[in-house]
């Protein structure tokens, strides 16, 4: 057993990959700068991005960074000059940004074109052992396999809150799913993102993950593969991109999570705090969509539970990551730890590239909420897991809610 990981590609001159806490002490991501970039590829042309609040801009539209914020990447090793021309492909251990206070994210207009997008999802997953027999706690039967279903296009009418989350790292460009969930301290404008700890920082092994941008109605239409080569990016990227403007998960993703074996998977979620590409247009991304979804905290044990609908853009084989599918079934209970809490566990086929993406029930009131996202699964693909989210869930939204109160 293992995470869902993320897919990887690494394509010649396109190689990277973006790195995708507790109440107690949360681990956060500093600022996103928007810089004038060119992006990388032949084919890949930049443009002048809006400045965030964090950067100036003179008369003749050169960006300006403040000196006390370069000097303080500076001291990690970042230079914003060589990190927008591509030094963000540097993976040694000094530039794998590891802790809260070292994650950058700066905005590189036009980075995530129509061809890394779509070429993202090419590589799949390394294989993991579907026993599990060394489990500790409470575990239920394997769930029957329920075969994934297209979501009905266009995706927006049916699963507004979905979408694709795309980051860099050492092996290549990456892909997870992700949703928009409501935002207390910003009732009605949301710009709050829910996917898995793994696809933004890669665990006790690792630092964050580079270039997190979520892209909502990834692929609104359900265009084939062959149909996305000549689509332009509307159609790919109908409601823009939106990249990570901050990230928080859980210490005990960071201290435990691992690629393999479930390590820190009762753990395993991220929210990030988005802000479009092309600069601010006035809207949140919740008005941007017309919809976000609640978080439920406290989601009926697991006997009280009808059924649980996950959503995500599985990108493993049989799966080419282009569209949105979802699985929807009674869920069961996985213990991977005694010490653990115990995780949720439905039959499904869907693969790599699904991880992160929302599980929804009826919450307490009865209306749809996210109550987990998926997070491992074997190789066979016949079931996902996800966390039960308690107070260390509650903790990090909390934490990134506060962080952007009134803003």
């Amino acid at each position: 057993m293992r995470p869902i990981r993320p897919v990887l590609t690494a394509r010649p001159g396109r190689s990277g990959r973006r790195l995708p806490s507790s109440v107690l002490a949360v681990a956060a991501v500093t600022a996103v700068l928007a810089l004038t970039a060119t992006a990388c590829g032949p084919s890949e042309d930049g443009a002048n991005a809006e400045p965030s609040n964090s950067v100036g801009q003179t008369s003749d539209d050169k960006i300006t960074i403040p000196d006390d914020l370069r000097d303080r990447l500076k001291e990690h090793g970042v230079d914003l000059d060589k990190w927008k021309n591509g030094e963000w492909k540097n993976w040694d251990k000094d530039t794998w940004l590891r802790e809260a206070k070292d994650f950058i994210n700066p905005i590189i207009e036009g980075l995530w074109d129509p061809d890394r997008m779509r070429d993202a999802d090419k590589a799949p997953e390394q294989p993991v052992d579907n026993d599990i027999s060394g489990d500790k706690g409470v575990t239920d039967p394997t769930p029957a396999p329920v075969r994934a279903t297209n979501v009905q296009s266009p995706y927006h009418g049916n699963a507004a809150e979905s979408g694709k989350l795309f980051f860099d790292g050492p092996e290549g460009s990456m892909v997870c799913s992700a949703t928009v969930v409501k935002d207390p301290a910003n009732p009605g404008k949301s710009n709050m993102v829910w996917t898995a700890g793994h696809c933004v920082h890669a665990g006790k092994k690792g630092g964050w993950y580079r270039n997190i941008a979520f892209v909502p109605s990834y692929n609104n239409s359900g265009l084939s593969l062959a149909e996305l080569k000549n689509a332009p990016k509307e159609k790919i990227a109908p409601y823009g991109v939106w990249w990570g403007q901050w990230a928080q998960t859980s210490d005990q993703w960071i201290a435990d999570g691992g690629p393999t074996g479930g390590q820190g998977a009762a753990y395993d979620f991220a929210v990030l705090h988005v802000a479009p590409e092309k600069g601010s247009t006035g809207k949140s991304l919740e008005e941007t969509i017309g919809s976000a979804l609640p978080v439920e905290f406290n989601a009926p044990a697991v006997p009280k539970v009808d059924n649980m609908t996950a959503t995500g853009f599985p990108a493993a084989p049989p799966y080419d990551g282009q569209k949105m599918l979802q699985c929807k079934d009674k869920p069961g209970r996985l213990s991977l730890t005694e010490a653990d809490p115990t995780m949720y566990r439905i039959g499904c086929s869907m693969t790599g590239g699904s991880s992160g993406g929302g599980w929804v029930a009826a919450g307490q009131d009865g209306k749809p909420a996210l109550v987990s996202n998926t997070s491992i699964g074997p190789v066979t693909a016949g079931w996902l897991a996800g966390p039960r989210l308690g107070k260390e869930a509650k903790g990090v939204y909390d934490a990134v809610s506060k962080k952007y109160a009134g803003q």
